[in-house]
């Protein structure tokens, strides 16, 4: 156990069946009137955002703005755009609905507004933030995967040197997250399998990764198993209400237990894919991960042997004879990956995505700078990095 550790969830969850019909009286509990709804394209056209107008509206609250330009890939200058239409429109809260893009673009820009700043880059740096100024703040999370909605941080696009930034803080993490099934109900069965990949992810690195810690590990194993039972149900049936449910709680908690933990290489790595390669961070995570378990299994064993029961079960797992339980581990991972990919065809390579081996140096150098490599299990120089990608490739 580490000798020293914080933990933090100061978000209030309002979870299961017409969640999003509280979210009116939560605005008007923190004395917000005029909200500016934060959302995307595809969401404002298939209905999901409107969705969630209408439960405000029927409680009494009206957005007093829309923006729904959020692009997959969010940047540094949306955040500054909005950040300045938010004052133009004279709102005194945020309403974020969507994915990952979505809700870390709505804390940059809670960022801004809270430190009073025109240009989020200014801000740039760890635990370096007072609270600020308090810009009510609340998410409605569309897939179950990033677990933004429980996390201190946000990461950000730079357009100008192509790296995902981090922007770390508590105060970043929004006031109130609202878990209602509606809102995954349509997530197409590739997104579904992904996004919970990448939920998987957040809970092994926050259990394995240096500074683990026995709450931050509480939360990850139970999402761990919610995720492995679940997954596979969500992906082949999207409306199945109950699976849909789980998946999007077991997001949440992996997304409390990496905030309060870290990751660790399968993110580093990622970060790097999606900044130089532009693939989706959701499709990283899901090829990354058993290659960096695989790496780190050296370093790693024990703890991956104690996530097997919640991986298979605790009876497969006491079946498993002791000294192979790490081996099992990485090997259930790898057999959910390919049971998933049979459901739906997603990637299992980089070369599925799209990836070029000529990209292959330039992802290693951002790799090994992104912070999540700090507390990876095993350390990482660029050669390593370049064994993973290859492994991946």
């Amino acid at each position: 156990m580490v000798p020293y550790f914080e933990f933090q969830n100061a978000v209030k969850l309002l979870c299961g069946e017409l969640a999003l019909e509280r979210i009116a009286i939560e605005l008007e509990l923190m004395g917000a009137e005029r909200p500016l709804m934060l959302s995307d394209a595809v969401l404002t056209k298939i209905g999901t955002l409107a969705v969630v107008i209408q439960a405000m509206e029927s409680e009494g609250v009206n957005p007093a703005a829309v923006f729904t330009e959020i692009p997959v890939d969010s940047s540094l200058a949306v955040v500054n755009r909005i950040a300045a239409f938010y004052r133009e429109q004279g709102c005194d809260s945020i309403v974020a609905v969507g994915g990952g893009s979505v809700i870390d673009t709505a804390k940059g820009v809670r960022l801004v507004l809270s430190q009073n700043r025109q240009d989020i880059l200014s801000l740039s740096g760890l635990d370096n933030l007072v609270r600020g100024r308090h810009i009510p703040f609340v998410v409605v999370p569309t897939t179950a995967g990033t677990g933004s909605e429980c996390t201190g941080v946000a990461v950000i696009r730079n357009d100008d040197n192509g790296v995902k930034m981090e922007f770390l803080s508590p105060y970043v993490e929004p006031d109130v997250a609202v878990i209602d099934p509606r809102m995954t109900l349509g997530l197409p069965p590739k997104a579904t399998a992904t996004t919970g990949m990448d939920a998987l992810v957040h809970a092994i690195e926050a259990c394995t990764c240096q500074q683990a810690n026995p709450l931050s590990s509480a939360y990850g194993t139970a999402a761990i198993r919610m995720i492995a039972e679940n997954v596979e149900t969500a992906t082949r049936n999207g409306k199945d209400k109950q699976a849909r449910f789980s998946m999007a709680l077991a997001s949440t908690l992996a997304g409390i237990a990496f905030s309060n933990s870290m990751v660790g290489a399968v993110h580093a790595i990622g970060h790097a894919l999606g900044g130089v390669c532009h693939v989706p961070h959701a499709v990283a995570m899901t090829i990354l991960l058993p290659h960096v378990m695989r790496y780190n299994l050296s370093h790693s064993a024990r703890d991956y042997a104690d996530l097997l029961p919640w991986l298979v079960g605790q009876d497969a797992a006491m079946a498993t004879p002791a000294g192979e339980r790490a081996e099992a581990a990485i090997a259930a991972v790898e057999s959910l990956s390919r049971r998933l990919a049979d459901i739906c065809g997603i990637p299992l390579k980089l070369s599925d995505a799209g990836v070029s081996k000529d990209a292959f140096a330039h992802v290693a150098e951002v790799a090994v700078n992104d912070g999540a490599l700090i507390v990876n299990p095993r350390a990482a120089d660029e050669s390593q990095v370049m064994e993973i990608l290859n492994a991946a490739y």
